[in-house]
């Protein structure tokens, strides 16, 4: 029998050989326990062509210097934030990064309203509590506790979901470098290598407000939208194109016109006027992210495959594009019926999408 793959690898897996090739040409300085040098890191994130002729694919597409200053911070003990709206990559830079540094990205806490103290410290195995008692037996390792005891990237994804006394159990690990364990008498102390790499969403609501204190022991990246409509385009269909292999989907891939139509769009709704600047118009409640221009792409790539002729058009693109838009029906609805009269339709290369939504929603 044939190991079955996975839906979705992680980074050091999926991109094993270019971490391997970069590895091996890598000649730099590294710090203690990174598997490549900060230069390397940067141009895994970045993409290149190696002196050996390997091609590094880009992992993330934005600002140079915003890379290396998040590559610069990890070098030193200090941890990094990494902030920015929806959809700006956040989770994926903080991914890739880990992958780099300690070849594993999956020392993750996640946060949310629930999350408890014990993922971020660590927890008990209440069996062998009870029968043995206290013990480090029985104790249960955070994914924090085990990048500290293996000097390597501990990720947190979305950092401020968390409840504000749970975030603060940070404090005493990032500045001391050290997780006391008061039931046993001990406590566990960072060996070189570890770091903390937090995301944080600035526009979700019911957001917990970091304290000063723990706000001082990161440094603090915006990760900004994508500043043009081409750099956007070029996400979207790259990432739309990895997943439809991913997903060993029988379309082609996604032309670059129709990707363009959906992050034009997307752009246009969410700084509210045309891309001409001549019309303004009502902003939808969500905030149409380049993620979601990616989820509209593939499941735009998904229909064409099983119930089309296999290439993405507007029909396909009609469905996707009205439920990322309309989160509330009804000021949502307002905003994408007006946008649609006074845009779409007056865009005779558009016409087709036109008739694709109106069909789809008449009202």
């Amino acid at each position: 029998m044939t190991t079955p793959t996975v839906l979705r690898p992680s980074a050091e897996t999926q991109y094993a050989d270019e971490l391997t090739a970069l590895a091996a040409t890598d000649d730099k300085p590294r710090p203690p326990q990174w598997r490549l040098s900060p230069q390397a890191v940067v141009r895994y994130v970045l993409g290149g062509t190696l002196s050996d002729g390997t091609v590094i694919t880009p992992k993330y597409v934005g600002d140079r210097r915003l890379v290396e200053v998040a590559v610069g911070t990890l070098v030193t003990d200090r941890a990094l934030l990494l902030v920015g709206v929806p959809g700006t990559a956040k989770s994926w830079l903080s991914e890739h990064l880990a992958a780099a540094i300690s070849g594993n990205s999956t020392l993750i806490v996640q946060g949310t309203a629930g999350t408890s103290e014990e993922a971020v410290r660590y927890g008990w195995n209440y069996a062998r509590l009870i029968s043995e008692g206290p013990s480090e037996a029985a104790l249960v390792p955070s994914p924090v506790l085990r990048a500290m005891r293996t000097g390597a990237v501990a990720r947190i994804e979305e950092l401020t979901r968390m409840p504000a006394e749970v975030q603060d159990s940070l404090i005493t690990i990032l500045s001391e470098k050290a997780l006391p364990v008061p039931e046993l008498n001990l406590q566990f102390q960072a060996i070189p290598g570890f770091t903390v790499i937090a995301t944080a969403n600035d526009r979700d609501r019911g957001v917990n407000q970091m304290s000063s204190a723990l706000a001082r022991r990161f440094n603090t990246v915006v990760l900004p939208p994508p500043a043009t409509e081409d750099a956007e385009v070029e996400i979207v269909s790259q990432r739309a194109a990895q997943l439809g292999r991913a997903l060993e989907l029988p379309s082609e891939p996604p032309a670059l016109d129709e990707v363009r139509r959906v992050v034009r769009i997307f752009r246009e709704l969410r700084g509210g006027s045309t891309v001409d600047g001549r019309t303004q118009l009502k902003k939808p409640s969500g905030s149409l992210s380049t993620a979601e221009a990616i989820s509209v792409v593939t499941s735009g790539m998904a229909l064409a495959a099983h119930f089309g002729d296999g290439s993405l058009g507007a029909d396909e693109l009609a469905a996707g594009l009205l439920g990322a838009v309309i989160k509330d029906r009804v000021s949502d609805t307002a905003a994408w019926q007006e946008y649609l009269e006074a845009v779409v339709k007056e865009r005779k290369e558009w016409r087709d999408l036109y008739r694709a939504c109106r069909e789809l929603d008449p009202a």
